[in-house]
């Protein structure tokens, strides 16, 4: 191998060549991307190792990150705190069918702006934008005005019934992504179906739907994400009722109430072995995270593929 081939390789493996990348830039790449990983990572594994201590080594300040002992019963306490079960099923229940039909909502939404001409189709995108903008501290006190009036309160329809109306959590978002999308499929591909006689309903199921599964991937993890940790509208519309009572409630807000619900629970004194301490608080916050973390551990994948589908940047 002469000389010249030598440096040229050299050069390809440095700089890269056609579509590969070169050792110089991935360097650079990993090099911003580990402490940027390191920061989103880092309050997960603070939470966990403390989670993990036991009361010997919080007052320990030698011990920093790794445990003497794994002590698994703050776990057991937190988890009788949040009266875990119990606050999950029902957390579930808030988060996944408002989910589901704002996701169906929007997506409706989303296709006729980008399908169909209509008058002041201009003015109402308008309205759809300021809706977003919006800040829902503006509106809360009249939706549960009316709310009461209808009564939602304190129930899961209050969740519901906003989101089948297209008036969800940040549903405005919801409907600008799928227009976004919707306005990608080719007119062709409708119109061969509406020839084929297909109704305007049964060419939107059958195939702006199915081809926008990019879009609706990206809005049900971000609904369900929103509809999980949301607490202002919670707190609002279903008060503190605790699930010990029946009452409707989340993780969010019994989380809240932390130390509350653990002293009703302990005899907690001043000298007390029984009295609250960041091991306990951080193994709530780590079980309360525990459901949001498998679903993207899961839907990773999907998720970064449909965000790249949908053109996706930012909110």
């Amino acid at each position: 191998m002469t000389a010249s081939n030598k440096a040229l390789r050299a050069k390809r493996i440095l700089l890269g060549g056609n579509e590969r990348r070169g050792l110089l830039l991935n360097i650079a790449v990993y090099a911003l991307l580990i402490p940027i990983a390191f920061i989103f990572i880092y309050p997960i594994l603070y939470m966990l190792t403390t989670s993990l201590m036991p009361k010997e080594d919080l007052l320990d300040s030698y011990t920093k990150w790794i445990p003497s002992s794994v002590y698994l019963k703050n776990y057991t306490d937190a988890t009788l705190t949040l009266d875990y079960w119990k606050s999950l099923f029902k957390n579930l229940q808030i988060a996944i069918l408002p989910t589901i039909a704002q996701t169906l909502i929007c997506s409706m939404a989303g296709y006729g702006f980008a399908r169909y001409k209509f008058p002041l189709k201009t003015m109402w995108m308008g309205v759809l934008l300021l809706s977003f903008l919006l800040p829902p501290q503006l509106t809360i006190m009249p939706n549960y005005v009316l709310f009461g009036r209808l009564q939602l309160t304190g129930k899961i329809w209050a969740f519901i019934v906003p989101a089948l109306l297209g008036v969800g959590f940040k549903a405005a978002l919801c409907v600008l992504i799928f227009y976004n999308f919707h306005r990608q499929i080719p007119s062709s591909l409708i119109e061969a179906a509406e020839i084929d006689g297909a109704t305007n309903l049964g060419a939107y199921f059958r195939i702006a739907l199915p081809l926008s599964a990019p879009a609706v991937v990206v809005v049900v993890l971000f609904s369900f994400v929103w509809y999980w940790n949301e607490t202002y509208l919670t707190q609002v519309y279903l008060g503190y009722a605790s699930s010990r009572v029946g009452g409707l409630t989340t993780l969010m807000l019994e989380l809240g109430k932390f130390q509350a619900s653990y002293e009703s629970i302990y005899s907690v004194l001043e000298a007390s072995p029984n009295r609250l301490n960041d091991a306990i608080r951080m193994a709530g916050t780590m079980i309360s995270i525990v459901p949001l973390l498998l679903v993207y551990l899961v839907l990773q994948r999907q998720f970064i593929e449909s965000v790249d589908k949908a053109g996706i940047t930012g909110e």
